[in-house]
């Protein structure tokens, strides 16, 4: 049986040359006046910036992991919820910002809905925007669309509307089909139960993997609009675009064939649609590159 620490909450933040906005989503967290008792875990995946050498001296509270090598998002996690032990993991993005008692909070609301595995709070822009933080499961018409040349041509697709949940004001709690990576609070017991992430997804798809999981395994994924959390998106996917839209591909085709489909006819179809998805993706990336703009990120 894993001995739980006292603390209420470990925050896992995983981390790649963002140093400027991980320091601001640690001093947004230890000045948030939070009553609960958390721990912060820092996974830096071979960070070449000012992280490895500013965290420990900025913020010698924080337990840092550094990796000689980028090991990717989910087993990043995994190392976080190793060295942690509360009675909740946070999965937290480093270029978030958690406004003052928004912990207390998440807790609260846990503590509340024992049957919720997964709880995943309202997400922003910096602008003030809401962010589609919870989603239903993707569907191959809405990956066609959705971040493609092919959106802005064809506005208001149904099947990239019902993906994103447009229709509905993300103003009550909900249960949901999975939730954002960037700001995902997870049980103990999920996790002595079904395990960590999957660690096959290097980048992408491995909330909404893990979401799925845990409602196979009879747990619920809940949204809940308080409390409302300030995500940027993308700071370190842009330093990497072609590599990330790669990344996020191969992790989309083994979510497919992992859940939905085994037969190796349709699998083959998979991979090419997902293959031709990819190819405009970079493409894109190039032309925008031209004209001075960055690409749509992919995981968005």
């Amino acid at each position: 049986m894993r001995q739980i620490a006292p603390s209420d909450l470990t925050v896992c933040i995983v981390s790649w040359n963002v140093w400027e906005d991980l320091q601001a989503c640690l001093e947004s967290l230890y000045s948030g006046g939070n009553r609960v008792s958390f721990d912060v875990i820092v996974v830096d995946n071979a960070s070449t910036d000012a992280t490895p050498g500013r965290l420990p001296e900025d913020f010698p509270q924080v337990k840092l992991v550094a990796n000689p090598e980028n090991r990717g998002f989910a087993s990043g996690v995994n190392q976080a919820i190793a060295a942690g032990g509360g009675r909740y993991y946070f999965l937290l993005n480093p270029d978030t910002i958690v406004p003052p008692g928004a912990l207390d909070e998440l807790i609260s609301f846990a503590d509340a809905h024992p049957q919720a595995g997964i709880i995943g709070p309202k997400l922003r822009y910096p602008d003030g925007r809401l962010q589609y933080s919870c989603r239903r499961f993707p569907t191959v018409a809405a990956a066609i669309f959705r971040n493609t040349f092919l959106e802005p041509l064809i506005p208001g697709v149904r099947s990239v509307r019902h993906y994103l949940m447009t229709d509905w004001e993300h103003d009550e709690v909900r249960e949901v089909d999975w939730l954002s990576g960037a700001a995902m609070l997870i049980r103990a017991e999920l996790v002595e139960e079904i395990g960590g992430l999957d660690e096959g997804f290097f980048w992408g798809s491995e909330d909404v993997d893990y979401c799925l999981r845990a409602q196979q395994a009879g747990w619920q994924v809940l949204y809940t609009p308080q409390p409302e959390i300030v995500h940027a998106v993308g700071r370190s996917s842009q330093q990497a675009e072609i590599k990330t839209i790669l990344h996020t591909h191969r992790s989309m085709y083994r979510l497919y064939t992992k859940h939905w489909s085994r037969w190796f006819g349709s699998r083959w179809l998979i991979w090419l649609g997902i293959a031709l998805r990819a190819g405009m993706l970079v493409a894109d990336c190039y032309l925008r590159r031209l004209g001075g703009k960055r690409a749509v990120d992919s995981k968005e």
